[in-house]
């Protein structure tokens, strides 16, 4: 197993994910502010995590795998606990179920484009989902607890989600387009694959 300084990064932000859920098994406002501050700092550890290892030449196959890994469960964990606790509710379920949704097909799609030696590269567009995204899971983090301090966190918190989505459909597409006439074609040969853009190099 690749010891580095990313992909150490990497696997704290895999542990982070149950440390978020676990916050919400305790009621009051702090344990939110200690998901909040979890989730913060699991998506600071997703910047570095890339830079550092294409800085420092310190890219590795597992890392490119886990990267993506961790980012997907981090996201869904967080969404099934807002949904559960109710901050995520009635209508805006259905942008919390987009989200889901395109997070599983668009890996499966990519792990087949890798299969048949296909790259999609990550669009600008596509990282501003992500961060509309993680902006939007921080705000209903805080959800009734920051609503306390500075009215409407929860409603600018949905908001944002309800961007992310369409986003979210958006930029799905263009997997999609990419591999609708490989999906259609004969079943590829099984080869070794080139990795791909996602992972340690960035993420839809």
């Amino acid at each position: 197993m690749p010891i580095n300084l990313p992909n150490l990064l990497t696997y704290a932000r895999i542990v982070m994910v149950p440390a978020v859920v676990a916050c919400f098994y305790f009621e009051g406002d702090e344990p939110r502010w200690w998901a909040l501050g979890i989730f913060v700092l699991a998506a600071v550890t997703d910047f570095f995590d890339g830079y550092l290892a294409r800085a420092w030449a310190q890219q590795s196959n597992l890392g490119r795998m886990l990267d993506p890994i961790a980012d997907k469960l981090l996201v869904a964990a967080v969404l099934l606990v807002l949904t559960r606790d109710g901050t995520i509710a009635g209508y805006s379920l259905w942008a919390a179920l987009v989200i889901l949704c395109r997070e599983i097909l668009v890996s499966g799609l990519r792990e087949f484009l890798a299969e048949v030696r296909v790259s999609v590269p990550v669009s600008q567009l596509a990282k501003w989902k992500t961060t509309i995204q993680m902006v939007a899971l921080s705000f209903l983090l805080a959800g009734p607890a920051g609503d306390k301090l500075v009215s409407g966190v929860t409603t600018t918190g949905l908001a944002l989600l309800w961007a992310a989505a369409i986003l979210t459909l958006y930029t799905g597409y263009d997997y999609f387009k990419a591999g609708i006439e490989h999906l259609t074609g004969p079943a590829p040969q099984h080869s070794p694959a080139p990795t791909t853009t996602a992972g340690q190099d960035g993420h839809p």
